[in-house]
């Protein structure tokens, strides 16, 4: 009857014991955000709201789903336990199907998150002009992107910002080449809106996640393979 191949074996057991530590790593981190003082002030602020609550819990169930699937697939591997090698292939197999429903979803909705960034830029539009101190955290973040993308205002230019455009002396400051530039209540300032580069960042940033979640699907793929390569050659031994 045929054997075991040491070699899947041996690459099973090393793929889920890193497996096993990243999630250790995860479930730490998140952990420690999560009740940590310094950390559990900035996630209580009123600003954020509830949604970093959210965030850190769902890094903590998902370091325990990836560390209880890494510790089924390395004892599955190195005791040839096919009950905890069908385990770990049902565990990745779900985690899979759920990766492509919300690639689906994601594709589906893309229309209704567009709808619901471009509402919320332009609600947010009505931070920059405010006096309230609850705005004045969100007018710095405003000024470091314009900064650093040379863009004005989030949706109409210099106009956002109000009566608060001549609180800050050098907001918008526009030293770069004429086209770039505009005037503005007597300033050069820069002439384009925030909002096209939120965008293209939001774009950039939604293809890097789709990266990753291909790479994981490709790697999640080959763990199914082999642990049912394994399991299969467990049960003919």
């Amino acid at each position: 009857m045929a054997g075991v191949s040491g070699c899947i074996k041996y690459s099973m057991f090393i793929f889920n014991f890193v497996f096993w530590l990243c999630g250790i790593v995860i479930l730490a981190l998140a952990i420690w955000v999560r009740v940590s003082n310094d950390a559990q002030e900035i996630l209580s602020s009123e600003d954020l709201g509830s949604s970093p609550y959210v965030a850190v819990n769902l890094l903590i169930a998902v370091g325990a789903v990836i560390m209880i699937l890494g510790f089924l697939g390395c004892c599955g591997a190195i005791r040839e336990s096919r009950c905890m090698l069908l385990l770990f292939f049902i565990g990745l197999l779900v985690i899979l199907l759920l990766q492509v429903a919300a690639g689906i979803l994601g594709a589906a909705f893309k229309p209704e998150y567009d709808r619901i960034l471009n509402e919320t830029l332009y609600e947010n539009t009505k931070l920059l002009s405010t006096t309230d101190e609850s705005g004045k955290q969100f007018q710095q973040v405003i000024i470091d992107f314009q900064e650093e993308f040379k863009c004005c205002g989030l949706v109409n230019g210099a106009a956002d910002w109000g009566n608060n455009f001549q609180q800050y002396p050098k907001l918008c400051e526009c030293q770069d080449v004429q086209e770039l530039c505009t005037n503005y209540n007597g300033k050069r300032v820069y002439k384009e809106p925030c909002i096209s580069f939120i965008k293209n960042l939001l774009a950039k940033n939604v293809i890097i996640v789709i990266g990753i979640a291909f790479g994981l699907a490709v790697v999640e793929i080959l763990g199914l393979v082999f642990s049912m390569v394994l399991y299969c050659q467990i049960g003919s031994k």
